[in-house]
């Protein structure tokens, strides 16, 4: 499995940015929505994630979202495997952001900007961008298996522009290389909606509790460096669209504990929202809550 796994991402950078764009598309969405016929453990556990933020739909609402979830998932890795073939232009036009003249401003200060970004629309696009506007750009990525999925992904980041720490295997701690890189005045983009360590901070997040990194919270309070949310969604037209939310203020009193909990539930707040506002983007097919019954945590 883990070989057909490694043949299947291969297959997708080859094969795809040779295929026309609408072709691409129809044939992604075509298999989100089998997918979608099938209910696998990833289509449930979406099911089961866009309940928690959208608990009032009824049945036949749910289904309708659920494909929608799917579709932007596919739309997702459609886009994904295409990126390497486009020029910085091309990432500059195909990505709109919501107030890209506070960004601007933060990622020329020299200090460095931490952003808290969920799954949702395209962050993979959103790196692109931000390197083709020529700003340096760093973030982890999880050590994915089989490695050589892992690797590719890698590659793929690096020839976008981006610089990239692995979660585990380095010599020195994510967080210590992060800062360094903060006040070399980079863009620090994480990922911050599900938390991969097992020692994440609770929040609470649509009603129930559920764990997220304090990862980009630490960094804030380390550092000094600005820290926003970016809420991520998908334009009608398919287009990837970002909206910086923030600054989130670091508290002047408080233990490093308690600062970095506050901060992780302002984070998770404003995640909700753009969630809530379209949860058909967020591409969140794994567990999130740590309130669920038993028979519900698969």
């Amino acid at each position: 499995m883990s070989g057909l796994a490694e043949f299947g991402f291969r297959a997708g950078w080859k094969v795809v940015q040779w295929l026309p764009e609408s072709v691409a598309i129809r044939l992604f969405h075509a298999g989100a929505d089998r997918a979608t016929k099938k209910r696998g453990k990833g289509v449930e556990r979406l099911r089961a994630n866009l309940r928690r933020v959208k608990p009032h739909l009824s049945e036949e609402e749910m289904d309708a979202l659920v494909k929608q979830g799917m579709r932007s998932y596919a739309r997702y890795w459609s886009d994904t495997f295409r990126l390497h073939t486009r020029t910085p232009e091309e990432h500059r036009r195909r990505f709109r952001f919501d107030r890209v003249e506070d960004l601007a401003r933060e990622a020329t200060s020299g200090n460095g900007v931490i952003l808290a970004l969920p799954h949702g629309g395209n962050w993979e696009a959103a790196g692109a961008w931000a390197v083709a506007n020529g700003w340096k750009l760093i973030t982890v990525a999880e050590r994915l298996k089989p490695e050589g999925v892992y690797q590719q992904f890698l590659a793929f980041r690096r020839a976008l522009g981006m610089e990239i720490i692995p979660t585990s295997g380095s010599d020195r701690s994510p967080l210590d290389l992060l800062a360094e890189k903060l006040n070399d005045g980079y863009i620090v983009p994480l990922l911050a909606d599900r938390d991969l360590s097992k020692r994440g901070i609770d929040v609470t997040f649509f009603g129930g509790r559920a764990k997220m990194p304090g990862g980009p919270a630490l960094l804030a309070v380390r550092t000094g460096a600005p820290l926003y949310v970016v809420q991520m969604w998908n334009d009608p037209d398919g287009t990837a669209h970002g909206r910086l939310v923030g600054p989130i203020p670091v508290p002047d009193q408080g233990t490093l504990d308690e600062k970095v909990r506050f901060l992780t539930q302002q984070i998770a707040d404003r995640l909700a929202k753009g969630i809530a506002e379209h949860p058909e983007d967020w591409h969140m097919l794994q567990r999130v809550w740590v309130d669920e019954p038993a028979q519900a945590m698969a």
